[in-house]
């Protein structure tokens, strides 16, 4: 459907698309609305190990219509799941705050990233000059937002901006199905727990991030996911992980 957020589940990954109803591409009030639906979702159900976010066509995202609920970015930052943005296309302004906000970015390397809020007198709303130079470093996020630079996905690559880069469409697609598979098969407590770990800390000095890890290794012990680990790490074969 067009104008439309399209969600598929498989095996454990959930995917949204955002389908944009014209060449615009920029994500409105219902289609917010429905990304809030699906954030939620996988929040809450258990047998979600992720959530991958991507668009249609040449477009990930132009950018949001003022309408759009302003938790929408913060409500993907929060989840405690891995999540993954696939960019296959444009990611501007709001866009690319969204992709900022997941803990993973794949682009085509034809894709453009850009920040261009300057350009009608506004400053990005969405976490973009607090992400951008904590991905990026602060002179390449302050040149992208200061002169409106678009880049590609090769120099967002180089910069830190984007962890996976893919030459076509086709090799997007085998990416990210192989970045996906390498989540889901690990103990999901487990990579939570990571993620918590590092987006906490960050902010922390290294003696209490340090201590964090230690408090979140030993409420790993405790789990039936890292007791299946040891299991199958000695009697030489693939964990069965339930993420409990």
């Amino acid at each position: 459907m067009a104008g439309a957020v399209e969600v598929a589940l498989a095996n454990g990954c959930v995917t949204a698309t955002l389908n944009f109803g014209d060449a615009r591409a920029i994500l409105d009030e219902t289609m917010a609305a429905s990304l809030l639906e699906v954030f939620e979702q996988v929040e809450d159900d258990d047998d979600i190990r992720m959530l991958a976010i991507t668009g249609s066509g040449a477009n990930f995202c132009r950018g949001f219509e003022r309408n759009c609920d302003a938790r929408l970015v913060e409500s993907l930052a929060v989840i405690s799941k891995p999540t993954v943005a696939i960019i296959n296309g444009f990611a501007i302004d709001e866009g690319l705050e969204l992709a900022m906000a997941a803990d993973i970015r794949i682009a085509l390397g034809a894709a453009r990233l850009a920040m261009t809020q300057l350009n009608r007198g506004e400053l990005p709303r969405f976490g973009g000059t607090q992400r951008l130079p904590r991905l990026a470093g602060a002179a390449n996020a302050l040149r992208m937002m200061l002169t409106s630079a678009s880049i590609d996905g090769n120099e967002a690559a180089r910069i830190g901006l984007v962890s996976y880069l893919a030459n076509g469409h086709v090799q997007l697609a085998q990416i990210s199905a192989q970045v996906a598979q390498a989540i889901i098969s690990r103990a999901p407590v487990a990579a939570r727990l990571v993620k918590d770990a590092v987006l906490k800390g960050y902010d922390m000095t290294l003696d209490q991030g340090i201590r964090l890890e230690e408090d979140l290794y030993a409420l790993l012990q405790t789990t039936a996911d890292r007791a299946e680990g040891v299991r199958a790490f000695l009697e030489k074969r693939k964990p069965l992980f339930r993420g409990a």
